[in-house]
């Protein structure tokens, strides 16, 4: 398992999910996805091994993984005036989309 595969399947899905709900926002938004995931990656990268290694359990994963949501900024979205509760909304979507995209690429 190469996990820079794995970090640009996570690029791509979630440029794909900007896309379909902000699709005028895509360039900015891209940007916040790619300063998100690089804020991200070292504990992404581990926790993905462990969960791959069973040195956590599924639960335990998705646990860690939504301990990151509070570091996804939306600064394009918020500045077009995106409400707080739709932005929490959509976190929530990116960090099911971290998990699943991970979930799946592990044996």
């Amino acid at each position: 398992m190469e996990f820079e595969d794995i970090l640009n399947e996570l690029k791509e899905r979630l440029s794909q999910l900007f896309g379909e709900k902000y699709g005028e926002f895509g360039r900015e938004s891209k940007k916040d996805i790619e300063a998100f995931l690089a804020a991200s990656q070292e504990k992404l990268e581990r926790w993905t091994l462990l969960l791959a290694n069973g040195g956590l359990s599924s639960d335990d994963f998705q646990w860690l993984v939504k301990s990151q949501k509070d570091l996804i900024a939306l600064k394009a979205l918020e500045r077009a005036g995106v409400s707080k509760i739709s932005l929490g909304h959509f976190k929530n979507s990116v960090i099911q989309t971290i998990f699943d995209t991970i979930e799946t690429r592990i044996p």
